[in-house]
């Protein structure tokens, strides 16, 4: 506080000696210095207004400006020899006014004088101190910018939907603590571990656990932050984060995004010489160099292990790979009991429940879904969170925000409802590995409307058919507006698109076209990292494969297309009904959706 009343009160006497300044300067201009004599003729000219005798300096005004090269001047100054009481009489007979003052320098002499030097020393300590601080930053232009955390409070029962990974952990989690146990009949433990999974399943927090359950120094850094402009920084920063976590071994670096800083050598624009490879290069030379009964263990996080260099995956570096995996519906109730620990629920909260609810979500969209819950209840001014706020939380994370504001016309929502009854009604006839969890014209989001599925139980490997019967799914607006609107609407646009990637993946990856046969025509994942996959996707491919592949990704898509349309034209009675309940309650769950059509069967069945 007292530093900034200092600054801002430097900056105040500052600006008031640069105006009085800046005034003098603008006096100055306009004064023109004359002898005895000038000063006599104006006088009996009548041209003097006004005189201020200070000792022997006469400074005055005149009547009427004086033009000198052009300039107009309309203040002068003299110096008289000697005290010269005739000339005052003469002035005051003349009707001048007249002024005697027998003083030394005045107040705002004295301020002009000390002040110009007090704002010299001023500028010149600031120069200092700008050269200082610029000499203090060329210095620590190589230092690492890491975070040291030396009491890591995070522990294994903090983490949850990867127990395996964990399992893999506890091994490096003992040889900080006991590096003995491990050397003592020749092991090594390895040097560096790798943490492979898709955003958002907890590498960050998994590695935090590990510092914090071998209560070691964690050093934490951005791949992104090692690499700079200048050559020679990227490397320098790696030497400095290696001194510093040998300085506090047993210790643990930790490098997030690690493919920002180790992909392939070479890919680039500058060759082998550009400023990230010689990073890349320092680090591999960095790993190799310690010993590994130093007591420094380097776990990094990535979700693209396909583009990292070999070299950084062999043996002696990064020699340990550890997947942590979305987790499964075990995986994703623990994540909900660590999020929602300190989280006042309901009693009619059932997190199994939520958790089967949730497929395919990872660790961190788990817990913004218990954030999101949490927030809803608290706008509803609740003491506890509800079944129904995770239902509404559940929602907004799958399909968006209610877009209320939104003004649909009539001929808007029908064609909507059309549309979004086209993809629930073939989702519940063919695609019995997923249930229909919503159908709603209500705008959220980007879309307009929205069909949501969930799987029954947890999937990881498809079959063509359920390949095939997703396309279908997904053609099913498209086709519901040609049969009952007659006409194309451009709702279509996203399901067209991952139709028609969907159908590409089919025939170009997985070898499920009959005429095309098993093979794979995808680019190499590994090719070209930093020019793009696309400009050489099909450089090992003859075009006639190519047409080949095009024709059977249409024959696909136009195949599943038609067998879409066929089973609403077959069931055009259920459309209508499903599409007038759509329009009246404008949303509707899977199981209103599935009492609707058994009571249309029921209906048609009694009919018959």
């Amino acid at each position: 506080m007292k530093k900034n009343f200092f600054r801002e009160g430097l900056i105040i006497v500052t600006i008031i000696i640069i105006a009085y300044f800046l005034v003098k300067l603008g006096m100055s201009m306009t004064t023109i210095p004359i002898d005895l004599t000038k000063l006599n003729w104006q006088l009996e000219n009548g041209n003097i207004k006004k005189v201020v005798f200070i000792n022997r300096t006469i400074n005055g005004e005149f009547n009427q400006a004086v033009k000198i090269d052009g300039k107009d001047f309309y203040r002068f100054t003299s110096q008289i020899p000697f005290d010269n009481n005739q000339l005052v009489d003469k002035m005051v007979k003349r009707g001048v006014t007249v002024n005697v003052k027998r003083e030394g320098p005045s107040f705002f002499e004295i301020l002009s004088t000390v002040g110009f030097f007090a704002l010299t020393i001023v500028i010149f300590f600031m120069i200092f101190k700008q050269i200082n601080s610029a000499n203090s930053g060329a210095l620590t232009f190589g230092k690492v910018k890491e975070k040291i955390q030396k009491n890591v409070d995070v522990k294994f029962s903090d983490v949850a939907g990867c127990e395996e990974s964990k399992q893999e952990l506890e091994e490096i989690i003992e040889f900080l603590k006991n590096p003995k146990k491990f050397t003592k009949l020749g092991g090594k433990i390895p040097k560096g571990v790798l943490l492979i999974g898709a955003p958002g399943t907890g590498k960050t927090l998994l590695a935090k656990a590990v510092a914090g359950e071998a209560e070691v120094p964690f050093l934490t850094v951005s791949g992104s932050e090692f690499v700079e402009l200048f050559v020679g920084v990227g490397a320098s920063r790696v030497r400095d984060l290696f001194n510093k976590a040998k300085q506090l071994a047993p210790s643990i670096i930790f490098i997030d995004e690690i493919d920002a800083v180790g992909r392939h050598r070479g890919a680039g624009l500058g060759g082998g010489h550009d400023e990230r490879e010689q990073t890349l290069n320092q680090l591999l030379v960095e790993m190799d160099g310690f010993d590994a009964n130093e007591g420094v263990i380097i776990i990094s996080a990535t979700n693209r292990p396909d583009i990292l260099d070999p070299a950084l995956l062999r043996p002696g570096r990064f020699d340990r790979r550890v997947i942590v995996p979305i987790p499964d519906v075990r995986g994703r109730e623990g994540i909900l009991k660590v999020h929602t620990k300190n989280i006042p629920l309901n009693r009619n909260v059932k997190l199994s429940i939520i958790a089967k609810g949730t497929p395919g979500m990872s660790g961190a969209d788990v817990a913004n879904l218990v954030n999101e819950a949490a927030l809803i209840a608290a706008r509803k001014n609740q003491k506890s969170v509800k079944m129904v706020d995770f239902e509404e939380a559940k929602d907004k994370v799958l399909m968006g925000l209610e877009r209320k504001s939104m003004i649909l016309s009539p001929e808007e929502k029908k064609s909507i409802a059309y549309h979004e009854t086209g993809h629930a009604l073939i989702g519940v006839l063919i695609d019995k590995g997923e249930d229909i969890h919503k159908v709603s014209i209500i705008p959220r989001g980007m879309a307009l409307g929205m069909t949501v599925q969930l799987p029954k139980k947890e999937v990881h490997n498809y079959t063509k058919e359920n390949l095939t019967n997703k396309i279908t799914v997904l053609l099913g607006g498209r086709a519901a507006e040609e049969v009952f609107l007659k006409t194309k609407t451009t709702g279509a646009e996203h399901d067209l698109k991952r139709a028609t990637d969907l159908a590409r993946m089919m025939v170009t990856k997985w070898g499920m076209s009959d005429k095309l046969g098993p093979l794979f025509y995808a680019p190499s994942e590994n090719e070209e990292i930093f020019l793009g996959k696309e400009l050489i996707a099909h450089k090992n491919i003859s075009e006639a494969t190519i047409e080949k592949i095009d024709n059977e990704i249409k024959f696909l898509i136009e195949n599943e297309h038609e067998k879409a349309s066929n089973l609403l034209k077959e069931n055009k009675g259920l459309v209508e009904t499903i599409v007038k309940e759509l329009i009246k309650k404008e949303t509707l769950t899977g199981t209103e959706l599935n009492r609707i059509i058994n009571r249309y069967k029921r209906k048609e069945n009694k009919n018959v």
